[in-house]
């Protein structure tokens, strides 16, 4: 059975996985810390998957932005960032050069994208977005099966969408202020309640606003995209049980009937958690690790 080796590179921790076939027989997690040594170790443990026995294929899912044009010198490379230190940290020149495989990068929400596609819950849908949302928001995007890519790939995170009235919240993303990724991403939320989430009350009225603006993201993803599957993934988005009732209520009703296929009845199918749960990001790099190997 093929060997492949995947690497889901996080912006707060990566893992490094080796599956056999499509189930995975070995995975490692280390905290993303300063990108050299944090490519540098994970390196290390490719190349002693590498030396036990021929892996087939590589696949990276990283954090973004990123370069995945091969056509351009900075290739594989993060670009500018709010991470401190990745700005142009070379991760595919670190992590796959050298090494005896083919090997296929992507942002980790495509791979994880992908992942659902092929075993998770968007089996069967040829058309599917995958948010997740956690220490950032980010979206992957499959059309016809594949990976959207055009002259970079998809920053879902920092579209810009209306506001919720009476809320007064400016944001905190240091690019965009309250674009999506300001307004509910997990430092967002800590700026917004003044304290850690996870301690904020149930009754809280600024979950509401939180259910109305990830509302709004689906949205403008339904009506730009015909996306037939909206799958959630990450901490902010699971944490609380009532988040994505609410959302698809909201969804439903902003819409008012005018995409045909968003019905009361149809929306629980369209918007759901991620089939393979916290699994989907080191899937989605081992779907990549396949792809490069055919």
């Amino acid at each position: 059975m093929n060997r492949y080796a995947g690497i889901e590179l996080g912006g707060t921790k990566a893992i490094a996985v080796l599956a056999e076939g499509n189930a995975i027989v070995e995975r490692h997690s280390i905290a993303t810390g300063e990108p050299i040594a944090t490519l540098t170790a994970l390196r290390a443990i490719l190349d002693g998957w590498a030396a036990s026995a021929p892996l087939a294929g590589l696949g990276i899912a990283s954090f973004g932005p990123i370069q995945l044009d091969p056509r351009d010198p900075t290739f594989g490379q993060i670009l500018a960032t709010p991470k401190p230190g990745w700005t142009g940290a070379p991760v595919a020149a670190l992590l796959g050069e050298g090494l005896a495989c083919p090997m296929a990068i992507d942002t980790d929400v495509n791979g994880a994208a992908l992942a659902e596609y092929r075993w998770g819950g968007a089996a069967g849908c040829d058309s599917l977005c995958y948010l997740t949302i956690g220490t950032g928001l980010g979206g992957g995007l499959l059309i016809g099966g594949q990976p959207v890519h055009g002259a970079m790939h998809p920053e879902i995170g920092h579209i810009r969408l209306r506001r919720v009235s009476g809320d007064r919240f400016a944001g905190n993303c240091p690019f965009h202020g309250d674009c999506i990724e300001g307004l509910v991403s997990g430092p967002a939320l800590a700026a917004r309640f003044g304290m850690d989430p996870a301690s904020a009350s149930d009754a809280d009225p600024i979950w509401h606003h939180v259910a109305a603006d990830i509302a709004e993201l689906c949205c403008a993803i339904l009506l730009t995209t015909s996306a037939r599957r909206i799958l959630f993934g990450g901490s902010v988005a699971l944490s609380r049980a009532f988040i994505l009732p609410w959302v698809r209520a909201i969804v439903v009703a902003q819409l008012e009937s005018y995409l045909p296929f968003v019905t009361t009845e149809a929306v629980d199918e369209i918007i759901q958690p991620a089939g393979l749960g916290a699994d989907a990001g080191p899937l989605g790099a081992i779907a990549l690790a396949q792809a490069a190997s055919h």
